[in-house]
C-alpha cells in the first residue's frame, strides 16, 4: 500500500514538473517573440500616449487606434520601424518616461503652447480649442453662467494655466477642480458633483457624437492652442526624421485621408498643413 502511494506521488510530481517545464518554455517563447517587447532600440518606435483621449488615442476592442495612433503608425511603417504604442498610465510621468528613454516621443493630443522649452517639438499639426461641456438640460449657456459653478478639468492639461493667466476668463471659473481623467469628470457631471467639464475640441465632439443627447458644448471657447509631437529635449535627429516623414505624408494626402476617418468628430477642419 505504501509502495503504491509512493509510486502515485512520484508520478504526480513528475506530471507537475513536466507541465511546469512546458509552461515555462511557452512563457519564454511568448516573451522572446512578443513584438511589444518594450526594450527601446533604434529599430523600434515607441510612442507614449494617453489611451483615454478619443478620437486621437484610445482602446477600441483591445486595439489602440485614433488619429494620432494612425499617424504615428504610418510614420513608423515608412521608416521600417517596429511600431509600439505605449499607454502612459500616469499622465504626470510622461516627461520622466521620455527623459528616461522608455518612450521615443509623446504623440497624444499634446499641446505645444506653454511647453515650448520643455521638449523638442515637431511642427504643429492640429489646431485645438478647449471647450466647456455641460449636460443637455443644463441652464448653463455661457461662461457668465459658470460663476460660482463647479468645473472639472483633467489633471496635467495645459489649459488650466491659460485660464488663470487670463483675468477676464478666470473670473468666470471661480472653482476649477483637477481630476484624474475626463472620464472621471463626466461621471461627476452625470452625478451632479460638478456642473461643467473643460475638454479639448476633439474629445468634446467625440463625447457629444457618441453619447448624445446627454451633453452640449458651449459656444464660447477658450484660447486656441496647437498639438505637436514632443521629443526629448535635444533629440533633434529623431524629430527631424519624423518631421520629414510627416511632411511627406501631408504632401501625398495621407494625413488628410486619415483625418477623414474622424470627420464626424470635426477633425479634418482643424488639421494644420505645413
Amino acid at each position: 500500500m505504501n509502495k503504491k502511494i509512493i509510486l502515485v506521488s512520484i508520478l504526480t510530481l513528475t506530471i507537475f514538473l513536466m507541465i511546469g517545464a512546458v509552461s515555462a518554455t511557452s512563457m519564454f517563447d511568448f516573451f522572446k517573440n512578443n513584438p511589444t517587447d518594450l526594450t527601446n532600440t533604434d529599430e523600434k518606435f515607441i510612442i507614449g500616449f494617453n489611451d483615454e483621449f478619443p478620437p486621437f488615442g484610445y482602446n477600441d476592442g483591445g486595439n489602440y487606434t485614433g488619429f494620432d495612433i494612425e499617424l504615428a503608425k504610418e510614420a513608423s511603417k515608412r521608416n521600417n520601424w517596429t511600431f509600439i504604442p505605449l499607454p502612459i498610465i500616469d499622465w504626470n510621468t510622461k516627461e520622466l518616461e521620455l527623459n528616461c528613454d522608455e518612450i521615443d516621443c509623446i504623440w497624444s493630443e499634446f499641446t505645444i503652447n506653454g511647453r515650448e522649452n520643455d521638449f523638442t517639438w515637431s511642427k504643429p499639426y492640429f489646431n485645438n480649442t478647449p471647450v466647456v461641456i455641460v449636460k443637455s438640460n443644463s441652464s448653463i449657456n455661457s461662461f457668465n453662467d459658470l460663476k460660482d459653478k463647479s468645473v472639472e478639468i483633467e489633471l496635467g492639461t495645459s489649459v488650466l494655466k491659460k485660464i488663470k493667466e487670463n483675468e477676464s476668463i478666470n473670473d468666470n471659473f471661480n472653482k476649477i477642480t483637477e481630476v484624474a481623467s475626463y472620464n472621471e469628470a463626466l461621471v461627476d457631471l452625470n452625478s451632479g458633483l460638478c456642473d461643467a467639464v473643460i475638454v479639448d475640441y476633439g474629445i468634446a465632439n467625440y463625447i457629444v457624437v457618441e453619447k448624445q443627447p446627454n451633453y452640449k458644448i458651449l459656444n464660447e471657447t477658450l484660447p486656441n492652442e496647437q498639438y505637436g509631437v514632443g521629443f526629448k529635449k535635444g533629440n533633434t535627429e529623431l524629430r527631424d526624421q519624423v518631421q520629414k516623414t510627416l511632411d511627406e505624408m501631408f504632401k501625398d494626402g495621407t494625413v488628410d485621408k486619415i483625418a477623414q476617418n474622424y470627420s464626424k468628430y470635426k477633425l479634418p477642419e482643424r488639421v494644420i498643413h505645413p
